[in-house]
């Protein structure tokens, strides 16, 4: 039997939660070669300027950068090249009909070690308006205030 080894994340975008109103995750897998995953494994890996689309019935990410793998030499590919992300057939279709909506797009949140895997979660996302921001932190400030109360309090 194969022992679990849990996940492992690489990347996150932080900045997805503080664009987007996130209305469900998906996971995916990523189509890689062999020096990229090598080069995940150390964790050289950027989502921040990483966009989705849907083209055709299949998904990509762009922008999406894994640095060189050092010991590559001529295997190591493009850093910023498109990926294609492997999905149901359901969960494309799910995405296309959503996306049509107004104001959805998908964003891509984390990526992962999933059982020696790559994985990659997406988010289908609606843009947040400048006031909705604000909402946000104001109430983590809030939040903060709060703990830091408790702390104090609890001290004393």
């Amino acid at each position: 039997m194969a022992k679990k080894q849990g996940t492992k994340l690489i990347a996150n975008n932080k900045k997805a939660y503080h664009d987007f109103f996130i209305e469900e995750t998906f996971e995916a897998g990523i189509a890689l070669v062999g020096t990229e995953v090598k080069s995940l494994r150390q964790g050289s890996c950027s989502i921040k300027e990483a966009f989705i689309r849907v083209e055709k019935g299949e998904v990509y990410v762009y922008q999406m950068h894994i640095a060189p793998y050092e010991k590559g030499n001529i295997f190591n590919r493009d850093p910023l090249r498109i990926r294609k992300l492997l999905l149901h057939k359901s969960e494309i279709n799910r995405l296309i009909g959503q996306q049509k909506m107004k104001g959805y797009t998908i964003v891509p949140l984390s990526v992962y070690f999933k059982d020696s895997r790559v994985k990659i979660e997406i988010g289908l996302a609606r843009g947040k308006k400048l006031y909705d921001k604000r909402e946000d932190i104001a109430k983590k400030d809030a939040a903060r205030e709060a703990a830091r109360d408790f702390k104090i309090r609890n001290l004393e």
